[in-house]
């Protein structure tokens, strides 16, 4: 019940509803987890990095202070979300995502254990029923959060991707943790999500040649946020996401801000 109105109170404060004294929410916190943009912001080894450029800034001639900024940024770079149409033809554009498919509570698997070991882990269809095993079958119309604990490497390219170099070889050189794709296909089939987010660079693991759990996903109209930070401090159940993402119509993806309402009852990690 607490869970309902959670995700009823954020779907109503998202559409502009007034969040008033009769629909409070109940104690908790709020965890940023999006990265900021910046000059460090890391970035697919193809793609542009991400740039500010000063328009104006200081006082003005008529003695008012006054900044502005141009920016120029990937679809994929930093924390963002991959629109179905990023690997899968005729799905829906950034643009054309329901906002109920991007709040809801949410459900994180750990396997930061294995992926400790083994930089190139892709998590199994036995990491997801390990999880239900202990604490039931991830729920309809969840946001599924996969922490491999990769953040803990940001902002450095060398660790987080596992080269800093740029350009194809630097896309032929990434190691990093994914989700593998028949745990990817299992999860389109057997449950019921709204999207599937994780900390590293990319649904798929680094050494993926072809994608196919962008692929799985996004067929689906099922989008992927990448890049997710402080997942280290999202509890395994009990939290609500928020993740919105600048509306570029067309769009194979955008920057995104996602944030956590995490209340005090939820399950500790």
């Amino acid at each position: 019940m607490l869970t309902k109105r959670i995700a009823l109170l954020l779907l109503l404060c998202s559409v502009g509803a007034s969040c008033n004294q009769s629909a409070t929410f109940p104690a908790g916190q709020w965890l940023d987890l999006s990265y900021d943009l910046s000059a460090q912001t890391i970035t697919w080894p193809t793609s542009k990095p991400f740039q500010l450029d000063t328009v104006a800034a200081g006082r003005t001639d008529k003695g008012y202070y006054y900044t502005a900024f141009d920016f120029c940024a990937s679809e994929h770079g930093g924390t963002h979300i991959d629109a179905p149409i990023h690997f899968a033809e005729n799905r829906k554009t950034v643009d054309q995502i329901p906002l109920t498919q991007l709040i809801g509570p949410t459900v994180k698997i750990d396997v930061s254990h294995q992926a400790a070991t083994n930089r190139d882990y892709q998590i199994t269809v036995e990491d997801f029923l390990a999880w239900e095993a202990e604490h039931g079958q991830i729920p309809d119309s969840s946001i599924v959060l996969l922490y491999t604990g990769f953040g803990k490497y940001w902002p450095d390219p060398a660790k987080y991707l596992g080269t800093a170099t740029r350009g194809e070889a630097g896309v032929a050189a990434l190691h990093f943790p994914g989700l593998a794709p028949v745990a990817a296909i299992w999860l389109v089939k057997n449950r019921k999500v709204k999207a599937v987010g994780i900390d590293t660079a990319s649904i798929d693991f680094g050494q993926s040649q072809t994608y196919d759990s962008h692929v799985a996903l996004l067929e689906q109209n099922i989008p992927a946020f990448e890049n997710v930070a402080n997942l280290n401090r999202v509890p395994i159940t009990g939290a609500q996401v928020i993740a919105l993402p600048l509306k570029i119509k067309g769009g194979s993806g955008g920057p995104l801000r996602i944030i956590a309402f995490v209340p005090d009852v939820a399950e500790a990690k």
